[in-house]
């Protein structure tokens, strides 16, 4: 096999080669009368009529024998056999022919026939250089295994893949399909919400203070104000504006970006939609979502069942509910009712799970959820009232102090949704947002912050309101049988290679 470096110069040669003949070989302009796929679909028509076409795409295959040459060319719909004989392109349009190279896009103008082995092809009139590939694609070979086709190629290294995703869309095109699947995902979200009365907005983006979620920003720099701005964590504290605005329906899908760690579920920057209705609480939340992700199901797998991960996944309703410390209870044993922190500390201790500095009888609970029940939640099922020291935009649950309404929805073990009755009290809202400045004093570096404008929006009224938030590359994965986030977002965020 030649060094890379050689196989570019050879390119380079050909390419050099291309313009003596006084041909530009990346030309501003083509045209295409029919997709692959149409020719496909129409063959027995079009052979008969010796139909003229002109398609466009890129060259993935090439041999020549003399006077004759042969060449396979796909584009988006599909892949043609091409027919190229040097009596009928003539003698300079053929010598073209032959500076091509696997990977140059090219645009054929013929007629369509049937070779006498029998192959569908288009017989070349003319040959038009669109553009010429200068670095060699990596090579794809395949194999039958127990009776299967198995391929592979130089290009199977996980993180390359990612570093490299138009050559991974390339090489493995069955990976496209996770994308259509996610365009359709998002697209369907949009359309029930629609049809639910729901207004899609757009808010910033640059925020001069972040909140709405337990986690670090990005911080950049707007160079004429003069002044330090934050990617958003979450749509949260904007939509809410718009509820005391009057929007008795909103929602928003769009990148929210948190500078936390990465892990198979987790990327920096991510695609969430976050809704807030009006006269509405946690359990219409619980309602909205187990219909959205059944629709969801239905039209992307045709069932209200899916398999992941070898396992059967049911979305018939209704959904299980039940509170966070009733699972624990159910899973260990263990009463954290009573948030009893010396009780739960001692707990903790004696399972050996990290007690973090700070963190009162709620966020321990939430510790030992995390632990002991989170990963054994299969089926779709809503967990339901949250220690309020962990929920501080969620609304008290009446006659339980310790809890808010709040749930997250978790499937195969993971988080899908996040739901709160939300806080509208303006002087408790305070309360909770001053507690959380005092942890981040005290170094919980992912503690809400004070929101002086966003208080003062609540102090104009904000009607009883349920609000909701949905993962949607979570989504993806999870009817795209991924169990990695970077499957299914198209460039993730990478380490920077050395």
């Amino acid at each position: 096999m030649q060094p890379e470096s050689q196989v570019i110069g050879l390119k380079k040669q050909k390419l050099q080669k291309i313009i003596d003949l006084g041909i530009n070989p990346f030309p501003n302009r083509s045209k295409r009368t029919h997709k692959i796929n149409i020719l496909r679909e129409n063959q027995d028509e079009f052979v008969k009529q010796k139909q003229k076409v002109t398609i466009c795409g890129r060259l993935d295959a090439m041999r020549r024998q003399g006077r004759i040459g042969f060449g396979n060319v796909s584009d988006d719909s599909g892949r043609i056999q091409i027919f190229v004989k040097k009596d009928v392109v003539g003698e300079e349009n053929y010598e073209i022919f032959k500076l091509l190279d696997l990977g140059d896009f090219v645009q054929i103008e013929g007629e369509c026939f049937v070779t006498q082995k029998g192959e569908y092809s288009v017989k070349a009139h003319k040959i038009t250089i669109l553009s010429k590939n200068l670095r060699p694609i990596p090579t794809v070979k395949e194999k039958i295994v127990d009776g299967k086709i198995k391929r592979w190629d130089e290009f199977s290294d996980i993180e390359l893949r990612y570093r490299k995703r138009y050559l991974d869309l390339l090489l493995n095109p069955e990976i496209k399909k996770t994308f259509e699947i996610r365009a359709k995902i998002i697209n369907e979200v949009r359309n029930y919400l629609d049809n639910k009365g729901f207004l899609e907005v757009d808010t910033p983006v640059l925020q001069t203070l972040y909140g709405g979620a337990n986690a670090r920003p990005f911080i950049t720099h707007h160079n004429t104000l003069d002044t330090s701005f934050y990617l958003r964590i979450a749509t949260e504290l904007y939509l809410k504006r718009l509820i005391v605005a009057g929007i008795e329906k909103v929602y928003e899908m769009g990148k929210d970006f948190r500078n936390e760690g990465m892990d198979r579920t987790h990327n920096p920057e991510f695609t969430m939609m976050e809704l807030y209705q009006a006269f509405a609480d946690y359990f219409d939340m619980m309602d909205l979502t187990e219909d959205l992700i059944y629709e969801i199901s239905k039209k992307i797998s045709g069932s209200e069942n899916i398999i992941y991960q070898e396992q059967e996944i049911s979305f018939k309703k209704p959904w299980k509910r039940a509170s966070m410390i009733d699972l624990i209870l159910e899973e260990t044993g263990f009463d954290a009712s009573d948030f009893d922190y010396e009780k739960i500390k001692k707990f903790c201790k004696k399972n050996e799970i990290e007690i973090e500095p700070n963190a009162g009888a709620g966020k321990l609970i939430e510790e030992l959820f995390e632990v002991f029940v989170e990963p054994k939640l299969f089926q779709p099922t809503f967990v339901i009232d949250y220690p309020k020291e962990v929920s501080p935009l969620a609304k008290t649950k009446p006659g339980n102090p310790n809890l808010v309404e709040r749930f997250e929805l978790f499937i195969a073990g993971n988080e899908f949704a996040n739901a709160f009755t939300e806080l509208n009290d303006p002087i408790d809202q305070r309360k909770r947002l001053e507690a959380q400045a005092k942890l981040r004093e005290l170094g919980d570096l992912e503690a809400n912050v004070v929101d002086e404008d966003f208080l003062e929006a609540l102090e104009y009224g904000m009607p009883p309101t349920g609000g909701l938030g949905v993962g949607i590359d979570r989504l993806v994965m999870l009817f795209t049988n991924n169990t990695s986030i970077k499957e299914v977002i198209l460039f993730p965020q990478m380490r920077p290679e050395i």
